[in-house]
């Protein structure tokens, strides 16, 4: 069942927080994203917190202090735990609950003489991967992408048939999934050159960002028992900024015939808070309209409700920062621009397709959309198609240009959501620099 707006989305409503009521704050009492975090002064084991202004709720003080008594035991268990798993295996019936009681304890006007003891600030927070991933897949859900770098390779045929069809997707590599913040070391791997009889082993030239929206599972389903398309908003748990650090070198060698591998596998950056589907209830819009003669999705994949409401209208941008710039003290290069409402595939459809032959999903498992772009000039969500495959590089403010990434260029992913009537919410940050 969709997620719809309720109470703790009130415009109106402000936090004792003081942070979380400035303009165009990420995380105002309205969204109250999770994570898992540790404070950098103390030796001890993560805990969940949620994002509220600039600071943190630590749950497990929450617990310790007794205020979050009047939940249910498991809820109360998953609270204390050292990652999100156990709250995502619960799904919305603990989850619901959950955000109205802290929406009630950091609303203005709550007594805050106990509750201000839980309170974390993240400059004094390590911020961690938020949960245990056991499995991660990546679609290539955005027509525009597919077809734009379909152009760059296949220039009289662009889309392969599948396509409009089905949403393709490849199974990625969880143990390099690192949170925001990590360094990005340059890949090594086999390419050829064009103008070569054969290949080299070395380090990539090519190394480019992909800007797309990860999707954690929340409750599961058993092997063999697939997930109907009018259930799966039930298994979503919530939203998060990926990057899909790729080089684009070793992919074009190695993904005939069967796809990435070494090209995809060295990193994958995840921002570390995850905004729940039901914080997004008033950002919910129609799925991307489709041309006219365009299929229609088969019967498995279409639902009136996710029809009418599977989109998310949420922005995304992508900031580019050198080391000259940052010696400059030039602020980041915005770089592009792209909604997540264009996506040819809804994340109900994806996660949907992937149960369909019977394959398991668990609390914790993370899909992403693959990368977002869009129709309009400056939507492009990776370098390969902002610059050409490189033979249209960018030009930074310092002088310098970009066609792929170089030592030390720091690339920012930022999201958002705003509708007329509520109040904005963000997605954090996603950051990482090449070393």
């Amino acid at each position: 069942m969709m997620c719809t707006p309720d109470a703790t989305h009130d415009p109106n409503l402000s936090s004792w927080v003081e942070s979380a009521n400035e303009v165009d704050a990420d995380f105002p009492i309205q969204n109250l994203p999770f994570g898992v975090f540790q404070r950098l002064d103390r030796a001890e084991t993560p805990r969940v917190g949620v994002a509220i202004g600039n600071q943190i709720l630590d749950l497990a003080a929450c617990h310790a202090l007794g205020l979050l008594d009047t939940l249910s035991e498991p809820v109360q268990a998953a609270c204390v735990a050292s990652a999100l798993n156990d709250l995502m295996a619960l799904g919305r019936a603990a989850s619901l609950p959950l955000r109205h009681h802290l929406s009630q304890l950091l609303r203005m006007g709550h007594d805050t003489v106990a509750i201000s003891q839980a309170l974390v600030p993240m400059s004094q927070a390590q911020l961690l991967l938020p949960a245990q991933i056991g499995d991660y897949t990546d679609f290539y859900a955005s027509i525009f992408h597919a077809t734009n770098v379909g152009k760059l390779f296949r220039p009289d045929n662009p889309l392969l048939p599948n396509y409009k069809y089905v949403p393709i997707a490849y199974h990625g590599r969880a143990s390099s999934i690192v949170p925001s913040g990590t360094p990005i070391q340059r890949p090594s791997g086999q390419w050829k050159r064009p103008d070569e009889a054969v290949p080299t082993f070395t380090r990539s030239q090519s190394l480019d960002y992909e800007l797309e929206v990860g999707c954690f599972v929340g409750r599961g389903n058993e092997l063999g028992q697939p997930i109907a398309i009018d259930q799966a908003e039930d298994h979503l748990f919530g939203l998060c900024l990926v990057n899909d650090w790729s080089a684009r070198d070793l992919q074009a060698w190695e993904y005939q015939p069967l796809g990435p591998f070494l090209a995809k596998s060295f990193a994958t950056t995840l921002s570390p808070w995850v905004v729940t589907m039901e914080a997004l209830a008033p950002f919910r819009c129609p799925a991307f309209t489709r041309p006219a003669a365009d299929p229609s999705p088969l019967p498995y994949l279409t639902a009136l409700s996710n029809q009418e409401y599977g989109g998310i209208a949420l922005t995304l941008e992508v900031l580019l920062t050198s080391t000259q710039m940052r010696q400059q003290n030039s602020p980041p290069l915005h770089i592009s621009q792209s909604t997540f409402q264009q996506m040819y595939w809804t994340l109900a459809q994806m996660l949907t397709h992937h149960t369909s032959n019977g394959c398991n999903l668990r609390p914790g498992d993370l899909f992403a959309s693959g990368t977002v772009s869009g129709m309009e000039p400056g939507s492009a969500g990776c370098l390969l198609e902002r610059t050409q495959r490189g033979t249209q590089p960018i030009l930074l403010p310092t002088g310098e240009s970009r066609s792929f990434l170089e030592a030390g260029d720091e690339v920012i992913l930022r999201g958002y959501c705003e509708q007329e009537g509520y109040t904005r919410i963000g997605l954090g940050e996603c950051r990482g620099q090449v070393t």
